[in-house]
């Protein structure tokens, strides 16, 4: 978090910010000239191939650029932050050297203007390449599991639950779908996006993905894997239950299970 008015007055030097996590925010009161951000993650030989910006709701004062090949590309627009669902996604070749330029939008008062936005560093995406790339961030997720894949994911996936759908509702807008989950069991999740009700004791939890998922209600019940991003669930590998643990004995069985997962 920082200031444009921290500047001196007449200064023309474009102001450096240095931030060393795979995600987290930036804060710019008061946005004055240029300033320039480098996403330099520090986790060793981590390599990320897409980069995703969520502006604040309240995001005014200046436009986003991302600097490649000594050009800079417009990723967010100053009119784009009144819509605080709204995530711009771009390519990158490797978690070294992405860096954003935030120029300061024009303006005649002092009055507060706030230029904020949360950050994620996304590895392992499909989205990778050499040449700028603006996407959606569901786009940047959203595939089929292969078996393999799939035992990966309940060992290294934000949240792993079993449970049943309940409803499935359709954003058509935004091109988006939202399942509700009902939750028999929760393996693991990272924070508390699936809670148990209050008065039922039923545990629920809503998760995102594309319409072009074509996820439908249905009976039976499911695996439901993902990653967390901007504090929401995005479906990842979501067998059915019953699918997911033929393909975990068989493995076990083989010794090829990348790590143990619960079985009762």
């Amino acid at each position: 978090s920082g200031s444009g008015l921290s500047r001196e007055p007449l200064s023309r030097a474009v102001e450096q910010v240095h931030l060393r996590c795979t995600r987290g925010s930036l804060e710019w009161l008061y946005p004055a000239r240029a300033l320039r951000v480098l996403l330099e993650p520090n986790v060793a030989s981590a390599r990320h191939s897409t980069v995703c910006i969520k502006p604040a709701s309240d995001f005014q004062g200046a436009n986003i650029y991302v600097e490649r090949g000594g050009q800079l590309h417009l990723v967010l627009g100053e009119a784009q932050g009144a819509r605080p669902r709204h995530v711009s996604c771009f390519s990158a070749r490797s978690a070294q050297g992405v860096a954003l330029f935030l120029q300061a939008s024009p303006q005649r008062d002092i009055s507060r203007r706030t230029a904020s936005f949360q950050y994620e560093l996304l590895s392992n995406q499909s989205a990778a390449g050499t040449d700028f790339k603006k996407m959606d961030l569901a786009e940047a997720m959203c595939r089929p599991c292969d078996n393999m894949e799939l035992l990966m994911a309940i060992c290294s996936s934000d949240f792993v639950v079993k449970g049943s759908i309940r409803n499935v509702s359709h954003d058509s807008e935004n091109h988006l779908a939202q399942v509700d989950v009902s939750v028999q069991k929760v393996y693991r999740q990272r924070n508390q996006i699936f809670q148990q009700e209050e008065g039922s004791g039923q545990w629920r939890g809503p998760i995102r993905t594309l319409l072009q998922c074509k996820v439908k209600k249905g009976g039976g019940d499911f695996l439901f894997t993902g990653n967390e991003h901007f504090g929401e669930a995005w479906l990842g590998c979501a067998p059915r239950f019953k699918d997911f643990m033929l393909v975990y004995q068989a493995a076990r069985e083989r010794g090829a299970n990348p790590c143990e997962f619960e079985l009762n």
